[in-house]
């Protein structure tokens, strides 16, 4: 089972790559396929795979077979799970004592 530490790091990880952000952005307008994906990247198909593993893993795209085709399209669940993520690790929490006790 994973860890809390390593979910967020898939999320961050997907997040974290121009290339990535540009298949979210593609993906926006709905589901694409993969080749429509390795079209409008610019891409080999083994890159695109790649890329595709970081964003599926990280549970923000979905994915489903058709023929020798996968079409990938974005996960609603898998985005506002992300979008949590952020707000929970962003979150600013006050100490009763603030930082007053330690640094004096």
């Amino acid at each position: 089972m994973a860890t809390v530490y390593e979910e967020r790091a898939r999320v961050f990880k997907a997040l974290c790559d121009q290339r990535r952000q540009r298949i979210l952005e593609l993906l926006r307008g709905g589901e694409k396929c993969a080749c429509v994906l390795i079209e409008e990247m610019e891409m080999p198909q083994s890159s695109l795979s790649y890329h595709m593993k970081i964003l599926c893993d990280s549970g923000i795209v979905t994915s489903r077979e058709e023929g020798k085709w996968t079409h990938y399209q974005i996960s609603r669940q898998g985005s506002e799970k992300a979008i949590a993520l952020l707000r929970e690790i962003t979150a600013v929490t006050e100490t009763p004592d603030g930082c007053e006790s330690c640094c004096q």
